[in-house]
């Protein structure tokens, strides 16, 4: 009978290096994708864990595929608003959107508001991919025509997304985070506003300052009345176009499942491009498959309405897969638990041990590509030691949010990362420097840790915040 090996950390360590030596070269030197990367790393993975650890090759299948179960929805999801994009502005809403956008918003504001709007539209729908993939790409076309970089106004984007996701009742990892880690939901939502507020707040201010370093810069008058005429001759705009934005916010709200509320609003986009558009049947077929495109003279327009389709999300669909290949072989093989150990060992006081925590997140956001699987291995690995030390696990739950949840859109082969970068056309080292709630966030969260400020005792919390045995 063959026994499996455990890992030692060294060995554990050579899928890590090869992985980031490989992503480093295809990213900075030779500007390539990088599925093959993941896919050489993957098989590296496989061959220690088979060859060196003894293990069957049917468990690190088993683990691959589980691995892909577990974000299969968020891959479905990721196709559909595909659909959305190219069906919306095939159909007006997205230009609608834009034309209103520019008319009401003032270029000197501009930043500082699209925070506070995708954030309140997050919140509300706790829902970061379709705040990114409907009202982010309307926002990147109003920054865009006010003369501010896409990639900055992406930034903004992801902050106001990921301040929802954080925070609201209605995200997943919202509630993902207090269940592996026995606490209530509002206690963890609580808890995360010392340092999330923080981080905000520190945000909108550099917001602000950079949106002014861009007022003097930013397009004259003409050029957005130019800007409004070109969507005025290509589409039909009007009022009623933001209908289906409020409508698809609406299904989220009450609660309504994400797949068949997003394919109705996909078929909200339809009837839009069909009935308003004056669009055909084959056009919009075209449109749902390979995306919309914008000829209209305008470099930027053209660019910025160019996109959507199906077809589109394949190279995201492709990336995610060998992303969460590698962390399914990663985690089924033992060696993921066995670096965790190692950090684990190092953390001998509270505050090391809540940066080890997050270290932990961050790292498994790297290796697996899924902040679902950051949040849930983390959480796991650590709940039992929060509880031998103490501390309530409300701290445990804010840690897995302030550094799993928040660093997933920041790392370029995340599920996270490579949806929001297809769905608003920036790469994801473009659109990062300027996520600056995303990057603040972790580091509040460490100062918060080795000062102690609103570190909770377990023993001097009420009982009905914990859910635990």
């Amino acid at each position: 009978m063959v026994t499996h090996r455990k890992p030692s950390l060294g060995l554990s360590l050579i899928p890590i290096l090869s992985v980031f030596i490989l992503l480093l070269l295809a990213l900075l030197k030779y500007r390539v994708d990088i599925q093959i990367p993941l896919i050489t790393a993957s098989i590296i993975a496989a061959v220690i864990s088979v060859v060196v650890l003894k293990n069957p090759w049917a468990d690190i299948e088993k683990g691959i595929i589980g691995s892909i179960m577990n974000a299969m929805q968020a891959i479905l999801i990721a196709c559909i608003i595909g659909l959305i994009i190219g069906s919306w502005i095939a159909g007006g809403i997205v230009p609608s959107l834009i034309y209103y956008g520019l008319k009401l918003l003032s270029p000197r504001f501009f930043l500082v508001t699209c925070l506070l709007v995708c954030s309140v539209v997050s919140v509300s729908t706790g829902s970061s991919w379709t705040t990114c993939g409907t009202l982010g790409v309307a926002m990147v076309g109003i920054g865009s025509a006010m003369g501010i970089p896409a990639s900055i106004t992406a930034g903004c984007v992801v902050s106001g997304a990921y301040f929802g996701d954080k925070m609201s009742p209605f995200s997943d990892t919202t509630n993902l985070a207090p269940a592996v880690s026995g606490t209530t939901l509002f206690a963890h939502i609580r808890h995360m506003m010392y340092t999330t507020s923080v981080s905000f707040v520190i945000a909108c201010i550099l917001y602000f300052l950079v949106n002014f370093k861009y007022v003097s810069h930013s397009r004259t008058s003409k050029d957005i009345v130019t800007v409004t005429a070109v969507l005025r001759d290509h589409f039909t705009i009007s009022p009623l176009l933001l209908l289906p934005l409020l409508i698809l916010f609406c299904m989220i709200y009450f609660k309504i499942p994400a797949i068949p509320g997003l394919i109705f609003s996909v078929l909200l986009g339809v009837f839009c491009a069909l009935a308003i558009q004056g669009a055909s049947i084959i056009e919009v077929g075209r449109c749902l498959s390979y995306g919309f495109t914008m000829d209209s003279g305008n470099e930027m327009l053209d660019k910025l309405l160019t996109k959507g389709g199906l077809q589109n999300m394949m190279w995201t669909v492709s990336l995610i897969l060998c992303s969460l290949t590698f962390g399914g072989i990663m985690h089924q093989s033992g060696m993921l638990e066995t670096i965790a150990e190692s950090i684990l060992k190092i953390a001998k006081s509270n505050g090391s041990l809540i940066c080890a925590t997050g270290f932990t997140a961050v790292m498994i956001n790297v290796i697996c590509g899924e902040q679902y699987l950051s949040i849930l291995i983390t959480g796991k690995m650590y709940s039992s030691e929060y509880k031998n030390r103490d501390l309530a696990p409300q701290n445990l739950s804010r840690t897995l949010e302030d550094f799993g949840t928040i660093t997933s859109p920041l790392i370029p082969w995340t599920t996270c990362a490579v949806a929001i970068s297809t769905y608003l056309s920036i790469p994801t080292l473009n659109y990062a420097p300027y996520a600056f709630l995303n990057l603040i966030n972790p580091f509040v969260a460490i100062v918060f840790a080795i000062t102690g400020f609103s570190i909770k005792k377990r023993s001097s919390i009420s009982p009905e915040d914990i859910v635990d045995a």
